[in-house]
Formats: C-alpha cells, sequence, structure tokens
C-alpha cells in the first residue's frame, strides 16, 4: 500500500479545508455505481459524482475510448484547426437537440458553457444591430457555475458576497419558485407558482426590452437543492422572451443527458429555449468537457463578412479536446445501446415513491422529484443553519452512502444505472441516518 499523500498543499474547492484535513475522505477506486475508499469501503453513489456521472463510473465502453484516444492523437489545436472527432461529436449531440439547436461550441465545463452563452448573447444582438441589449436577466437561487458571468446572473448569496463589487453590471434576477408553504411534497412539478414568470414583464417594464440580451434559468435548479419548476412556469418565461424579443437560455448542465428522462430537459418539459448550455454528462464526468447549443438563427448572424474572418472571438486552448470528444462520443454510444433514457422513464415512478417515502422520517420538512433527482428538505436547526445537513452527508457517509447537501437540503441525483436495490438501500440509509441526529 502506497504512503499516505500529505494533504496541505491542495486547496480545495467548495471544502471547509481545514475539517477535510484532519478528518479526510479519500477514494481510490470506483465502477458502475461505487466508490471504494483509501480504506477499502464500498460507497454508493447517491449523486454521480457531482451530477455528472450518468453511465456509472469507468464504464468500460468510455475508459477503451480515452486510452485509444490518448494513444493516438493527445491534442490537437482548437484554433484554424480541427479533428474529426469533435465534429461528429457536434453532429451527434445537435442531432439529439430539440428544434433547432443545431450548433455547438465546446467548452471545458459547466462554467464555461455559461459565460460563453451569455458572450453569444450579448454579441448576437450587437451583431444584429441590437447593441444596447447588454442586459442579462438571471434567477434568485440560480447556480450558473463560478465565473464571473455565472456568479453575476447566479442566485446563490454564498457565491456572489466576496465579489459583489466586481460582478457584471445591468444583471436583474427573477423571484425563484421555491414555496414549502403551497408547494411541499409535491410530486413532480409543483402546481403551485407559474405567476412568478410574470415577474419578467416587471423587469422588462423597469429595464426596458430594448436593454436585455438574455434571460438563463436552470430547467430545474439542482445546485440550489433540486427546485422544481411549477406547471406552465418555464412555459411563460419563453412567451415573455420571445414577445420582446430576448433570448431564453437554458442552463442544463445538470439536466441534460438523461437526468429528467429525455436528452434534454427542454424536451422532457416541452419548452424550446434559443440555447442550452451543457457538460458533466456530456462524457458522463470521464473527461471535463462542455458545449452550448445555439439555434440556427444565432450562428448564421455571425456568419458575414469576409469567409475568411473570425466571426465570434472567443474560445479555449482545450475546446473540443480529442480526449473529451472520444469520451463524448462513447457515452453517447452508451446512452443510446443501454437505453438509459428510457431506464431514468421506466424508474423514475420507483425513485418518486421512494423519495416521499421519506415525508414522515425525522426533521423532514418537504421530498420533491423529477426524473432521477430528488431532494430532502430538512429543518434548520435553531441557530445552526446546514449544520443538520452536513451531519446527515457525514453520517450517509459513514454509512456507506454519498449524497449531496446544499443549504439543508439533501439533493440525490444517482447515476442512471440504478437498480431498484440501489434506491431502497439509499432511501433506508437517509432515514436512519436521519433519526440519529439532533
Amino acid at each position: 500500500m502506497s504512503a499516505a499523500p500529505n494533504l496541505e498543499a491542495y486547496w480545495m474547492p467548495f471544502t471547509g479545508n481545514r475539517y477535510f484535513k484532519s478528518h479526510p475522505r479519500l477514494l481510490a477506486s470506483a465502477s458502475g455505481m461505487h466508490f471504494t475508499t483509501t480504506t477499502g469501503e464500498k460507497i454508493l453513489d447517491g449523486i454521480a459524482g457531482l451530477w455528472c456521472c450518468n453511465a456509472g463510473h469507468c464504464h468500460p465502453k468510455i475508459v477503451e475510448a480515452i486510452q485509444a484516444q490518448a494513444a493516438k492523437l493527445d491534442y490537437a489545436t482548437a484554433f484554424q484547426m480541427g479533428h474529426p472527432d469533435i465534429f461528429a461529436l457536434a453532429e451527434k449531440v445537435t442531432a439529439m437537440a430539440p428544434g433547432n439547436l443545431d450548433y455547438a461550441f465546446f467548452t471545458n465545463s459547466g462554467s464555461e458553457s455559461v459565460d460563453t452563452a451569455l458572450k453569444i448573447a450579448i454579441a448576437y444582438h450587437r451583431t444584429r444591430g441590437d447593441a444596447g441589449r447588454t442586459r442579462l436577466i438571471g434567477r434568485e437561487k440560480g447556480y450558473h457555475g463560478v465565473g464571473f458571468g455565472g456568479i453575476s446572473v447566479g442566485g446563490m448569496s454564498p457565491n456572489r458576497k466576496m465579489y459583489s463589487a466586481v460582478l457584471l453590471p445591468g444583471v436583474d434576477h427573477l423571484p425563484h419558485t421555491h414555496n414549502i408553504e403551497h408547494n411541499a411534497f409535491s410530486r413532480g412539478q409543483p402546481q403551485w407558482g407559474a405567476h412568478l414568470a410574470d415577474e419578467l414583464e416587471n423587469i422588462v417594464a423597469l429595464h426596458d426590452a430594448s436593454t436585455i440580451a438574455a434571460v438563463i434559468v436552470e430547467p430545474v435548479a439542482g445546485s440550489a437543492g433540486v427546485i422544481i419548476p411549477p406547471v406552465g412556469y418555464l412555459e411563460r418565461l419563453r412567451e415573455i422572451c420571445t414577445k420582446h424579443g430576448i433570448l431564453l437560455i437554458f442552463d442544463e448542465v445538470i439536466t441534460a443527458f438523461g437526468r429528467l428522462g429525455g436528452a434534454f430537459g427542454a424536451d422532457v418539459l416541452g419548452v424550446q429555449p434559443d440555447m442550452i448550455t451543457t457538460a458533466k454528462g456530456l462524457t458522463s464526468g470521464a473527461i471535463p468537457m462542455g458545449a452550448v447549443l445555439a439555434d440556427k438563427d444565432i450562428y448564421q448572424t455571425f456568419m458575414t463578412g469576409p469567409d475568411k474572418a473570425i466571426e465570434l472571438f472567443h474560445g479555449y486552448t482545450y475546446s473540443g479536446h480529442p480526449m473529451a470528444a472520444a469520451a463524448g462520443l462513447a457515452a453517447m454510444s452508451v446512452y443510446e445501446e443501454e437505453g438509459l433514457f428510457q431506464r431514468v422513464r421506466e424508474l423514475a415512478p420507483v425513485f418518486e415513491d421512494a423519495v416521499h417515502s421519506l415525508k414522515d422520517a425525522r426533521h423532514v420538512i418537504d421530498t420533491r422529484n423529477l426524473g432521477l433527482m430528488g431532494a430532502i428538505e430538512l429543518e434548520t436547526r435553531p441557530g445552526a443553519p446546514t449544520v443538520r445537513a452536513i451531519e446527515a452527508f457525514t453520517g450517509c457517509f459513514d454509512a456507506g452512502l454519498l449524497v449531496r447537501t446544499t443549504g439543508d437540503t439533501i439533493a440525490l441525483s444517482p447515476p442512471l444505472i440504478i437498480e431498484e436495490s440501489h434506491i431502497d438501500q439509499i432511501v433506508t440509509t437517509i432515514r436512519k441516518v436521519l433519526e440519529s441526529i439532533e
């Protein structure tokens, strides 16, 4: 056995570094539905890594594709050059996309996808002679990554407060739709709250439509605690955006590639955006990669001027990386060959019943679900917000289950290969852990 690593040099993301380094949880390997720790414990993955390993861990077809690509073409220059696999992946993904989202711009993460989509939106209006449209509209409790664009339109205050003086100007926010009084224990989309979309009309009246470039929302707000859109809410946002010439961007970094039972959340929820941001499930989490899918009219707007001129001054060194492209193509094949999106649709009622079986568990004030996304919201301990959920996270891990917590909510998003026995293990473990904590 190799010596234990020195933990000090690594500044860990979204982590209490001091506590972790005195109480480390180190993963050594993974396969299918499970991680294995460095001390040999098997951990059931209830969150698909971090909402991303949709095909499960170390899927042989994805592993083989990455290994073969690494030996053949390790890197290809992304500017003024290309390689066949990235064009094949763009064709594959856009063919799966709803409506006329016929073009893919590749990034390396969800954060980069969001900032890319926001830049495309502003540049699109300028290119078509509407340069006054620079304002961006996000939503309270929204999470759109950690770039300056993403945290500006995002609505999670801990992510914003350190940087409030340098966030993008001209950003406004819709109210969030989370309301336990009206929607507690809803199965699927709640019935109350569609009217909250009408606040966009008030924002338009305040700023004038001629100043607004885009609205960006998650179809299901994942990182804020699996907040499901009310029936009719997204449809109303689409209607208002269309009325005022505002682009509608769906941040589907979490919901794309099967999470809700279709290729995209837009398909499942029946609302057509002008752009979709993706990452995570694009490669089943195996290699970092993201993409922005854009409507053909947006793309064609840029295709003017001399044909050798650069149309959009934007991109990344690792855009369309060969190994990421190989992983993405393999992931798409796995999703199709194993029928994983259909599997989600079949398992969703079982998962729904399991999540809502915790309605009477200790400390629970709400349960909610859509597809293979679920949340168990806990009553906040007086004077100690988030502590009860953190204790639940730790207790679950010690009991062999990995969950995600945000605020006082336990979030679930298991790999799409999950079996009914795993679902039973998840809710049984959570119930026992909640009984054990104050």
